[in-house]
């Protein structure tokens, strides 16, 4: 069993509430807008981390990052992009990954609106856990996390912090 902490768009910004969260996981994604890659490396020091950069990171990120990550976590294949839309409103090459690569997990960010919704149509499960940062118009961060046993998924929880 594997227990996974989800964020994004952190814009440069990691604290002590957000680490705490995390300190019991696994491993860590983060979808994107990381920001400075410190943040990467302080998650790093929790867990593991897969990571893709989004429309805000600079260069250094983006070498560091890939736009998109298809990999096996436990017996799920999960596809990460900091851009995709979501069930019904999938951006077109977002759409055509989904369909060409059928991951289990499409994980996303870019929107900082919380999302975990069932993909009838693709047969995925869809995670966009929301804004961890504090630049945004959100007012509540968020992150998300679960347990992954096999093909497996338990105790989804969404963790809410106040700005």
């Amino acid at each position: 069993m594997t227990r996974i902490g989800v964020l994004s768009d952190t814009h440069s910004f990691i604290d002590e509430k957000i680490l705490n969260h995390l300190k019991d996981c696994d491993v860590i994604w983060h979808a994107g807008d990381i920001g400075n890659w410190s943040v990467i490396e302080k998650l790093g020091e929790i867990a593991p981390v897969q990571a893709v950069y989004g429309n805000i990171d600079d260069h250094k990120t983006r070498i560091s990052a890939r736009e998109d990550n298809l990999f096996i976590a436990e017996d799920m294949k999960v596809l990460m992009t900091h851009i995709a839309g979501y069930p019904g409103r999938y951006y077109p090459r977002v759409r055509k990954m989904i369909q060409e690569k059928r991951p289990d997990i499409v994980v996303a960010g870019h929107s900082h609106i919380l999302k975990i919704i069932y993909d009838k149509k693709y047969e995925h499960l869809h995670i966009n856990p929301g804004a961890a940062g504090k630049s945004g118009f959100h007012k509540v961060r968020t992150l998300v996390r679960f347990n992954l046993d096999g093909k497996k998924l338990s105790n989804m929880e969404v963790v809410e912090i106040k700005r």
